[in-house]
């Protein structure tokens, strides 16, 4: 039996903060890396190579979250533009009002390996207490 195909988070957990910041009835806003290539935004909001993206279904049209882009239609100073960025660029999610959301790492990467055992030859040291006056 095969393990099955590696999928990585970042969307789902975009899709569900974005899900629980707009039940929460705040304004989920995300942090994109600019500089990556295939990112699509108003270059003239773009600062230190990043831009932060209302992704509100009121401010947003067409928009959609998948598993490979984060693309919609926004008015920037009453001009409408595609925005289409690949997930990967996506740096975190947060709500406007409280700052509450998710930062993601810079790799996908699986759960933790567990911690290596000691090697036979080290010896283990037994924890010690003190007792304090």
């Amino acid at each position: 039996m095969s393990a099955p195909p590696k999928l990585p988070r970042r969307p789902y957990l975009l899709r569900a903060m974005h899900e629980w910041v707009s039940d929460s009835g705040g304004t989920p806003h995300v942090i994109v890396d600019a500089g990556l290539p295939g990112v699509q935004v108003p270059r003239a909001y773009v600062k230190d190579g990043k831009i932060v993206l209302n992704v509100s279904t009121s401010a947003t049209q067409r928009l959609a979250l998948g598993n490979e882009w984060l693309e919609f239609d926004a008015r920037f100073a009453g001009v409408v533009h595609h925005v289409k960025v690949p997930i990967g660029a996506v740096l975190g999610i947060y709500a406007r009002e409280s700052g509450e959301g998710m930062v993601f790492s810079g790799e996908e990467s699986g759960p933790e390996p567990p911690a290596k055992p000691p090697a036979p030859d080290e010896p283990t040291k037994r924890p010690q207490l003190k007792v304090v006056k």
